[in-house]
């Protein structure tokens, strides 16, 4: 018999995997700075307004146990580590690019709802019409 823990870790769909890899708030756009070329922390940390060192080490620690991060090392004074994306990390860059663009035609459509929603407003209220 199965145990409860083993069924919650289980996937149902392929989509899932995908939300699991790169879902949060973060991984997105830790991405979106790494498919630019090779990172290190401090430019990470600057590039991604409100994000604590804290969550960002979390977050490259998962992407790299994910294997889409890869995490360089150089053995010098000061330390230095460099991230970049593992040849599974840029395969991503097609959804990203599909979810960026579905992001704008959404928002454009957004806002020519909230400009049709306006005149609307507009067109019947009496006190703005004068």
């Amino acid at each position: 018999m199965r145990s409860k823990a083993a069924d919650t870790n289980k996937v149902s769909c392929p989509v899932e995997t995908t939300l699991k890899v790169i879902g949060g708030r973060w991984k997105v756009l830790i991405l979106r700075e790494l498919f630019q070329g090779v990172r290190r922390f401090g430019q990470l940390h600057r590039a991604l307004h409100g994000i604590t060192q804290k969550m960002l080490t979390q977050q490259l620690r998962e992407m790299e146990a994910d294997g889409i991060v890869h995490r360089e090392v150089y053995l010098q004074v000061p330390p230095k580590v460099e991230y970049s994306l593992t040849p599974l990390g840029k395969s991503l860059k097609p959804i990203i690019d599909s979810m960026h663009e579905w992001g704008l035609r959404h928002s454009d459509r957004q806002q020519q709802r909230q400009e049709k929603r306006s005149s609307m407003f507009l067109e019947e209220s009496p006190e703005f019409s004068k």
